[in-house]
């Protein structure tokens, strides 16, 4: 389906600022939403909100369904009489711009326990009616989702392949057992995900509230260690004992030369097929209730997965494999109806990869950063746009736009030097500038062109270089850390953003 003329922010929650070590779901996310309505936009994009796993990165969860409780907000709980001020103003002292990932897990791991310990014991028969109505609703993942980070926690962290064997391949005598051992953990866990949604619940209101709407993602693959995995494993090419046959990645292209090797089990999508993608509608749905808009990641996986050997350490010896994509798409709008999906259509795009895109009308992905590398017939180039497409500066596995421009060889992507120059300098040609600000000449390129929508994210609406980038592809550490500082939504940058937003028609008075 193609979406109304519009335009907005990409951000993941985790960057927002505060005081507890990392982005959250209380006052900050407010104040984000009221920069984007008075800034004229009605998008707001995130990443991936599952749980995250080794490495935090929000495309490697322990859950496809649940949420990621790190973003639950401290403050929010101490309204709520599930925290005292007492026990928050204990908190470390954390860094402003960077997430100490470990301390901060540390931290609300221990606050979260708290508020189950206080929880328990309310005479608040409100909050326990909800709570209720939470898991009653959301059984069908969250029971076992439950149990399964109850497991993990028993097993001092251990992936579930690791677990004694009878946990494994989920004897139904050991699981009651486990349920019956871990009660009181297993409903810790379902009470830190019920505040997660609900909280969760109340910013998506309030962004309705300012005719914003809520632009997510969907990670074509999950995590080997999840949830989804351990309770679903014929859906996955694995051997007996839980290991992946084949993983997930992608061949060598722009940011690595060995290819990108992420690891991911590959579905078996023959059983999937024979059981009507009974997994994938309700994974579609649940993400629907959370957000307005899909972005279904690495659409190009729909038609074809690169496979990986088991037992490789990069993505060199990979083969594509046909995946049955339309069949999937046919399958989940019979279910769900047309669905408001953005493909994100990079990386090595064939035929296949775009009648499946344009057969289901879902707009692809411009990304202006990819531009220049080529001639005056690049897809990227804003003058060879299509209206139903969705335009950005870059994304979050890019350089920021002033550090593509300040970009020199072997950092961030496999260009030489020569390569870079050129590159450069077509830049500047195209967009008819001195560099001067680069940012601001790519916001109103995108902006400009005839895509019905635009996404730019917010460390290029501030100017920001390389030491703000929030992913590297092929990288292991140092990845998804980076937060905005307080006060850096100034009136300046969001009247400017408003005015080019009016002047290229992109404002929408009742966010429609």
């Amino acid at each position: 389906m193609s979406f109304p003329r519009s335009s907005g922010v990409l951000l993941h929650p985790t960057s927002l600022p505060g005081k507890y070590g990392i982005g959250d779901l209380g006052d900050e996310a407010y104040h984000f939403v009221d920069f984007l309505a008075a800034s004229g936009q009605s998008l707001w994009q995130v990443l991936p909100l599952g749980p995250t796993g080794y490495g935090d990165s929000p495309y490697q969860c322990f859950s496809a369904f649940a949420g990621n409780t790190l973003l639950v907000s401290p403050e929010r709980l101490l309204a709520e009489r599930l925290l005292t001020q007492e026990e928050l103003a204990g908190a470390p002292v954390f860094p402003d711009e960077r997430i100490d990932f470990g301390n901060v897990i540390k931290f609300k791991n221990e606050i979260f326990k708290t508020a189950f310990r206080r929880f328990k014991q309310t005479t608040d028969q409100s909050i326990r009616a909800s709570f209720e109505q939470f898991s009653h609703c959301a059984s069908a993942w969250l029971d076992d989702y439950a149990l399964y980070r109850a497991l993990k926690e028993a097993q001092n962290g251990k992936a579930w392949n690791e677990w004694e064997s009878s946990l494994v391949r989920r004897d139904q005598a050991a699981l009651t057992s486990a349920r019956a051992h871990l009660h009181d953990e297993i409903e810790a866990q379902k009470f830190y995900q019920f505040l997660f949604f609900r909280q969760w619940g109340a910013l998506k209101a309030y962004c309705r509230e300012h005719h914003v709407k809520l632009v997510g993602d969907i990670p074509i693959f999950v995590a080997r260690d999840s949830a989804d995995v351990w309770m679903n494993p014929d859906e996955f090419k694995l051997d007996e004992a839980g290991n992946p046959l084949v993983v997930a990645g992608v061949p060598p292209d722009y940011f690595s030369a060995t290819g990108q090797y992420w690891g991911n089990p590959i579905y078996n999508w023959d059983r999937m097929l024979g059981d009507g993608f009974r997994w994938w509608i309700e994974r579609v749905r649940a993400t629907l209730e959370i957000f307005d808009i899909v972005r279904f990641d690495h659409f190009r996986g729909f038609a074809a997965s690169w496979e990986i050997p088991g037992g490789d350490q990069t993505a060199e010896r990979g083969v594509w494999v046909n995946v049955p994509g339309r069949e999937l798409f046919t399958a989940i709008k019979e279910a769900l109806g047309d669905l408001p999906i953005i493909a994100e259509d990079l990386g090595v795009i064939t035929p296949d990869v775009e009648a499946l895109r344009d057969d289901f009308e879902l707009p692809g992905m411009r990304i202006l950063q990819y531009a220049f590398g080529g001639d005056a017939r690049n897809h990227d180039l804003p003058h060879n746009y299509v209206k139903n497409s969705v335009a950005y500066t870059g994304t979050h596995d890019n350089d920021t736009t002033v550090g593509w421009f300040t970009s020199i060889a072997g950092e961030g992507s496999t260009r030489n030097s020569e390569q870079i120059g050129r590159e450069r300098q077509f830049c500047l040609n195209y967009l008819n500038t001195d560099g001067h600000e680069i940012h601001w000449d790519f916001i109103r390129a995108v902006l400009s062109s005839v895509a019905d929508t635009v996404i730019i994210p917010l460390q290029d609406l501030l100017g920001l270089d390389n030491d703000s980038r929030m992913n590297l592809p092929n990288s292991a550490s140092g990845n998804w850390a980076w937060r905005y500082k307080a006060g850096a939504l100034t009136d300046e940058v969001g009247e400017r953003l408003k005015l080019l937003t009016q002047v290229y028609g992109r404002e929408h008075e009742m966010g429609c």
